[in-house]
């Protein structure tokens, strides 16, 4: 049985079969002990760093050029090393890298020290502010130049195209709600970080980054910067950004079933038979990987609170209760720095894999997208930039009741803890603890739920869920984000630690290729 593409769709299915395969042109080798040395330590520092796993190679890349720069590195120096990092750690297999990529990266870092430089001569700007948008840039320039044709960035046009049709922002021009619409989309299906944003802005606004328009993007990046940063806090995002991440999942499965068949995209599509085999199939394998996804997601976050716990008991915790107490209460430090990992835990052992329903809900999507012109997905959305004024009386009772919320879930907290003789200081800590985990747990727990497709009605355990946790999951939220800029182990790990570290990883892999060619002389 067979039903004809609409042509959104056929222009997908032709991107995707047009996607090019990998070069066979001469790629990096490393060696296979400093690799496996290299991708635990790697493990273990992107643990401490809780980012989201589709950003980990952004942020190693900007992490390394941070370390390499900073001593006044330039594109020829740090291109090649960098590279080798990176498949020592093992985020692209050994040998996939073409060599004659190194060059091209080289180029990309100049290119962008070049535009910081020229930007802090022609405006009284904020150098850090300009710095760290170079890092951002530079480091997503790098990802896309390392993985060039990635499927994710075909798949977010297609979704792009579909939803900017189906938002009205009717207090706003085209233009912002295309911007929005694409913000959300690679928020959503592509879970971008703010530097990914930035750079897929900038490329908006200025068509990418070269040699001829450098003295033009430095002449407008204080324009440039001000209107990009203003879609970030553009009021009306997060329903936008609501509505369409409640709607990526097919895509994802999409994803998977064309990136299966690619160059025969076209027959698994035109076979309706086949296409829902494979829909199903693809399914499947999604749902294997969640408890993996899981599991990952605590030993990581497990790690993260651990260290951040550590320096807050031995340094802070313990230092007041020698002070006052003239002795360390174990009991309470062993009370906060158990209670975090061991609800984690728990949350684990109750996550369960979406069933078939679930999978016809999907394939029921996919047949639409595919097919219907225009696809049946959720209602349009009509959002507002300036949203209806609350009268005085109901704000002034929305804020009451937002600020009880908060004093009733603290408050249970305080008084539970005072009745088990905890002191103020250690239950601040574990509050504070706590809140970190209630956050990390319900991104874990989003993770369990990503390919579950769900009604977005509310009922009475969302209302209790919304009134007594989403308090604490929001200020875990800041804390946690909090963390992640000041943690100074991230300092310690990065520029203390990771220096010499890479620097014997190297001298250990020459010292191997060296006893190899020895060897070879033997022979």
């Amino acid at each position: 049985m067979s039903k004809t593409l609409n042509k959104l769709s056929a222009s997908l299915v032709a991107a995707y079969d047009r996607i090019s395969t990998p070069s066979q042109d001469k790629t990096i080798s490393v060696n296979p002990l400093v690799a496996e040395i290299a991708t635990w330590y790697e493990k273990f520092r992107t643990a401490i760093d809780y980012r989201e796993d589709e950003v980990i190679l952004r942020s190693t890349i900007e992490r390394i050029l941070k370390r390499r720069l900073i001593l006044g590195g330039n594109g020829q120096t740090v291109a090649a090393p960098l590279i080798r990092e990176l498949v020592w750690a093992r985020y692209f297999p050994d040998s996939s890298v073409p060599e004659a990529l190194v060059s091209k990266v080289a180029e990309a870092i100049d290119l962008y020290l070049s535009l910081e430089e020229l930007i802090n001569k022609k405006h009284r700007f904020n150098s850090g502010l300009v710095n760290e948008w170079i890092l951002n840039l530079l480091s997503a320039e790098i990802e896309h130049i390392l993985k060039p044709n990635d499927s994710k960035d075909v798949m977010s046009n297609f979704i792009f195209g579909i939803f900017k049709d189906r938002i009205t922002i009717p207090d706003d021009t085209e233009e912002t709600r295309d911007l929005q619409t694409f913000i959300a989309v690679r928020r959503s299906y592509a879970n971008d970080d703010l530097a990914f944003l930035r750079y897929h802005l900038f490329k908006q606004y200025f068509g990418g980054l070269t040699k001829g328009n450098i003295d033009r993007v430095a002449e407008r990046f204080p324009e440039a910067l001000t209107q990009i940063e203003y879609q970030f806090r553009y009021p009306a995002k997060d329903k936008i950004y609501s509505y369409i991440k409640n709607q990526v999942i097919p895509f994802l499965i999409l994803d998977d079933v064309l990136r299966k068949h690619r160059e025969s995209g076209f027959s698994i599509t035109l076979d309706k038979d086949l296409l829902h085999f494979e829909v199903l199939s693809a399914c499947n394998r999604r749902y294997k990987t969640i408890s993996a996804k899981v599991k990952r997601g605590i030993i990581r976050s497990v790690i993260f609170i651990f260290f951040t716990k550590a320096i807050f008991a031995l340094l802070v915790e313990g230092t007041f209760e020698r002070f006052i107490y003239g002795y360390v209460i174990w009991s309470s430090m062993a009370l906060n720095t158990l209670t975090p990992p061991l609800l984690m835990i728990i949350v684990g052992l109750f996550i369960k894999s979406p069933g078939r329903d679930n999978s016809m809900r999907i394939l029921r999507k996919i047949d639409t997208i595919l097919y219907d012109d225009p696809p049946e997905l959720d209602p349009p959305l009509a959002v507002k930039k300036k949203p209806g004024k609350t009268g005085p009386v109901f704000w002034t009772l929305f804020i009451l009741l937002w600020l009880t919320t908060f004093v009733v879930s603290f408050g249970v907290m305080v008084f539970i803890l005072t009745k088990l003789h905890v002191n103020p200081l250690s239950q601040a800590v574990f509050i504070f603890f706590l809140a970190i985990v209630s956050f990390v747990t319900y991104r874990i727990n989003r993770t369990a739920n990503m390919y579950t497709m769900k009604d977005r009605k509310d009922n009475f355990g969302s209302l209790f869920f919304n009134f007594f946790f989403l308090p604490v999951i929001q200020v875990g939220r800041r804390l946690t984000m909090a963390i992640s800029q000041i943690n100074i182990i991230l300092f310690i790990f990065d520029f203390i630690i990771e220096t010499p570290f890479k620097g014997i990883f190297a001298f250990f892999e020459q010292w191997f290729l060296f006893l190899r060619t020895q060897r070879e002389k033997l022979d």
